[in-house]
């Protein structure tokens, strides 16, 4: 049995229960407590020494440690449906899109708010090194989440999903960091009506529950 070690409030997790959702592979779960710091405790370190959710135990026993490798993982085990394309073109679209919704969009929340929330001082970056926060990096990541949202609202335009006219895991990650954005007071409005629209569809797939 798959085993995916969670926390059931952070995004990475999330994007990984999603995942699993939508290809509706049976797993098991474990909770990590992030808040009081499970994660950093010999049991936990002793399954993911990065001391990080998602981690994902196959049924072969290889524990996968970020999304790329579950994505990939879950992808080439579970072929069906196809979430990482399935022509040349689509998987070229897919990779781009998803690559600039972790890098424009998750690495600038989570700049944002590692660097500019007292409670994570000396936490600037996850993992098991402590780093000191930059308070400048919080005011670019704020902006960077704003132009974040102005992008995606204009991809969106004319589109019901983010990539190759087809649901893939670049709206899972999407949805993930817009959710995520919450968290550093942003939030989609009135100037983003296809961002919202998109959303909103996004909301009545099952495995998009909180």
């Amino acid at each position: 049995m798959i085993t995916l070690y969670d926390c059931a409030t952070a995004p990475s997790p999330r994007r990984a229960r999603i995942l699993l959702a939508e290809k509706g592979v049976a797993h098991e779960t474990v909770q990590v407590d992030l808040r009081n710091g499970e994660q950093f405790g010999e049991a936990f370190r002793s399954i993911n020494p990065q001391c990080t959710v998602p981690a994902l135990r196959t049924e072969e026993g290889l524990v996968l440690t970020d999304n790329a490798g579950i994505t990939a993982y879950l992808e080439a085990r579970y072929p069906q449906p196809p979430l990482l394309g399935d022509t040349p073109e689509s998987k070229a679209q897919i990779a781009s899109w998803n690559w600039r919704v972790e890098f424009e969009g998750l690495l600038a929340i989570a700049e944002t708010l590692r660097n500019g929330t007292p409670a994570m001082a000396n936490r600037a970056l996850p993992g098991p090194v402590d780093y000191a926060q930059i308070p400048e990096l919080a005011q670019r990541g704020l902006a960077r989440v704003q132009q974040f949202f102005a992008t995606l609202n204009e991809r969106l335009a004319g589109r019901d999903f983010i990539a190759a006219g087809r649901f893939s895991v670049a709206d899972i990650t999407a949805v993930v960091a817009v959710d995520f954005a919450r968290v550093v007071k942003v939030k989609p409005g009135e100037q983003h009506p296809h961002l919202l629209r998109w959303r909103a569809a996004m909301g009545q797939r099952p495995s998009m529950a909180p």
